[in-house]
């Protein structure tokens, strides 16, 4: 095989697909980035057997060939090469020889052969969206997922396509995240569980450009999402997924309507005298026209007043400060409403025609005077 590519085109090419190299395995064949031009075009893939990976890159094929090759040493030499043309040539022992300005690398690879190669996996009906919106809606419910697991269906996020509307949700036993939103066309029901690693991969890849979409294929087991010149193959996780809307209520006691920046700053302060592991709460006192913080730690304290509009009843209630910020980092709104019930249930914070819900457990605090 001998190739020829630009430093940049095989730089890409290589950091797209190594997000499927597994970082521990007992196969190596499966920390190999497969290298294929015996088709008329060079194309990558990788694979865990759980999530595969495959983009074309342009280039010329000087002679066709294939290999498999350790996907981390290709890409540091390759990272590491000149901004310039780089060619591939390997010889029938699997030698490979990369060469770039005067700098020249010969490593050994394997038979692509031996290589996993993606499932064959039936495409019908795709369902089209934006790279941007799916870029977005990853991001605004990615870190509710359980990050263990003790539950596997904590590990992924619903695809709840109804129509022309998709609801992606999160969850990891202490915190909801649910995102609405509308679809281009319409789309016979699908639910599907997706691994969150799986959609942080697709969410780094993406360009975010709204003017490019993304074609998402849905079987029994599999996943598959087209774009640009990638393709990339992902098991679901298997099961009923939880009754969301059981979790959900409409009634409150307390409605507080804040400034949302404001609030993320005042947390964000807050969490300066917090260690890293510490659970401590964040106190939140609901009053007439003001909302204060409190935080006490082995560090210090701190409290600070928010001004508010309200209805309902003063509250005092405890928050893992984290799950708040999480959760307000996302929210776009200037303003944001959260909604409360006593010092034991759940708060929302969501607009008014549920394009986002979060959902945060409280915790039980003591009181300092």
């Amino acid at each position: 095989m001998k190739l020829i590519c630009s430093k940049s085109n095989l730089l890409n090419g290589a950091s797209i697909v190594s997000k499927a190299v597994p970082n521990k395995t007992t196969m190596s064949i499966l920390e190999c980035i497969l290298i294929d031009a015996t088709k008329g075009s060079i194309k990558l893939t990788a694979n865990d057997m759980e999530l595969g990976i495959e983009t074309i890159i342009d280039g010329d094929i000087v002679e066709k060939g294939m290999i498999a090759i350790d996907a981390k040493i290709f890409l540091e030499i390759v990272r590491k090469l000149p901004d310039s043309n780089i060619t591939i040539e390997t010889d029938s022992n699997y030698k490979m020889t990369i060469t770039c300005e005067k700098a020249k690398f010969n490593i050994i690879g394997k038979s692509g052969d031996d290589f996993s190669y993606m499932p064959e996996v039936e495409r019908q009906d795709s369902v089209i969206i934006s790279q941007f919106t799916l870029k977005e809606v990853v991001r605004q419910t990615i870190f509710s997922i359980a990050d263990n697991d003790n539950n596997k269906l904590m590990t992924g996020e619903l695809f709840d396509i109804n129509g022309n509307e998709l609801k992606v949700v999160s969850l990891d036993g202490h915190r909801i995240s649910i995102r609405k939103i509308q679809l281009k066309n319409s789309y016979a029901p699908v639910k599907v569980v997706i691994p969150g690693k799986t959609l942080n991969e697709i969410s780094k890849i993406l360009s975010g450009d709204a003017d490019k979409d993304v074609n998402i294929y849905f079987t029994a087991k599999h996943v598959i999402f087209e774009f640009d010149k990638t393709t990339v193959v992902s098991r679901l996780i298997e099961g009923t997924y939880f009754k969301i809307d059981q979790m959900l209520s409409s009634d409150y006691e307390t409605k507080v309507r804040i400034n949302k920046k404001e609030l993320l700053s005042c947390i964000d302060r807050a969490t300066l005298l917090v260690k890293e592991g510490d659970k401590k709460p964040i106190i939140i006192n609901i009053t007439d026209e003001s909302m204060e913080l409190k935080i006490n730690s082995i560090i210090g304290s701190m409290n600070e007043d928010i001004d508010i509009s309200k209805q309902g009843k003063d509250l005092m209630i405890g928050f893992n400060p984290k799950f708040l910020i999480d959760a307000l980092r996302v929210i776009d709104d200037e303003e944001i409403d959260i909604y409360l019930v006593n010092p034991k249930a759940p708060c929302f914070i969501k607009d008014a025609e549920e394009k986002y819900i979060y959902l945060i457990l409280p915790v039980n605090f003591t009181t300092v005077s």
